[in-house]
């Protein structure tokens, strides 16, 4: 039976670690073995500050990698970060200060290996470490996100693709959100994650994933041994039917959507929590689909108030539909794949989502003809 386990929860190094211990003694068992190689995995999407709510607390990587070290361990702490050198990362987010007088090793994925995570895609390239990990501890955060409406535990294994090989992924599964979703249910169990730990403490609400979302204080730590589960529980929590998360529909259909969970803990209540907008990224029959792209769905723009025009988003967009026009950002909404990779990594909050105007009309007008 699938386990997952709630514990309200502070960002008290005392509290947090009795919580972690005792989440981890309950999911471990005897997983952890002396000289076994653990790696985790926390967040680590870009520089930001723990107050931000972008990237996992440092306090949980800490208190996670001194279980570990206890267990007789050799510990790893890695992610493939998206923008940002990982140095500045680790030190602007806290978890090099936290991670001072602990033997781990913390180094960003590089190397990769091919891994047959089954059809349609065959083949995929994915972070050496993490395949060959004899536990891989997945520490993600409760976010929205702009595209996949959640990313919580099995987005989070996103990160063992390597670099720039995400982008380019972003790229093959294009504007369908299902293929993608897809894609990353099907990382996830080939990657054989062994423990995931959410943290919602503080978690993020609004237009997330990245700086343009909005802290929320949540207060809980949730867990399991299957992230499909903990993100179910998750969109309970919020108040949301699972399989709109499509990670979650996905894995459904697949076979992989545990009907049957064991709680430790009761599911909050989390309430007044802001989704992100997620509209329709095509309209119509196929022939119209340029027109329906450039004119109709819902697109990234920039607020030139907060704009430095780093290039970080030119850099980054997998579909190369930014460039510079002026002193202004400039999208070509024909090539854009409406990934949103440019908002998620956007070190200034400068980028968001707007639907245009005859899109909005039209899904109004479709919404009530159901």
């Amino acid at each position: 039976m699938t386990k997952v386990i709630i514990r309200q929860s502070s960002y008290d190094y005392e509290i947090l670690k009795a919580h972690l211990f005792e989440i981890l003694d309950s999911l471990d068992g005897n997983l952890i073995q002396r000289k076994s190689r653990v790696v985790i995995k926390p967040n680590l999407l870009s520089p930001a500050t723990p107050e931000t709510a972008v990237l996992t607390h440092p306090l949980i990587v800490r208190i996670v990698a001194e279980y570990a070290l206890q267990k007789g361990a050799r510990v790893q702490v890695s992610d493939s970060q998206a923008v940002g050198s990982f140095d500045k990362i680790l030190k602007l987010s806290g978890i090099r200060d936290a991670l001072k007088g602990l033997d781990c090793d913390v180094r960003p994925f590089k190397k990769s290996v091919g891994v047959n995570i089954g059809a349609p895609f065959g083949t995929i390239e994915m972070a050496e470490e993490a395949v060959k990990a004899d536990v891989l501890i997945n520490l993600a955060k409760l976010k929205t996100h702009s595209q996949m409406l959640l990313t919580l535990g099995v987005k989070n294994i996103f990160g063992c693709i390597v670099g720039f090989r995400k982008p380019e992924w972003h790229m093959r599964a294009g504007i369908d959100r299902e293929i993608f979703a897809k894609l990353l249910v099907q990382i996830y169990r080939a990657v054989n994650t062994s423990l995931t730990i959410v943290d919602g403490i503080l978690a993020m609400d609004g237009a997330g994933p990245g700086k343009r979302g909005k802290p929320k204080y949540v207060g809980n730590i949730i867990a399991g041994n299957d992230a499909i589960a903990v993100d179910a529980v998750i969109c309970r929590a919020l108040g949301m039917d699972p399989e709109r998360l499509l990670t979650n529909k996905i894995a459904k259909q697949m076979g992989l959507f545990p009907e049957d969970i064991e709680m430790a803990g009761d599911i909050p209540q989390i309430r007044n929590f802001k989704l992100p907008k997620i509209t329709p990224l095509i309209y119509g029959p196929k022939y119209l689909h340029g027109i329906a792209r450039k004119f109709l769905i819902q697109r990234p723009i920039a607020d030139d108030s907060y704009c430095t025009l780093c290039g970080k988003c030119l850099e980054y967009c997998p579909a190369e539909a930014i460039g510079v026009k002026g002193e202004r950002l400039n999208f070509d909404y024909n090539r854009c794949i409406r990934c949103y990779c440019c908002i998620e990594i956007c070190p200034r909050g400068a980028l968001h989502t707007r639907e245009t105007v005859p899109g909005k009309l039209i899904r109004r007008y479709i919404h009530r003809k159901k």
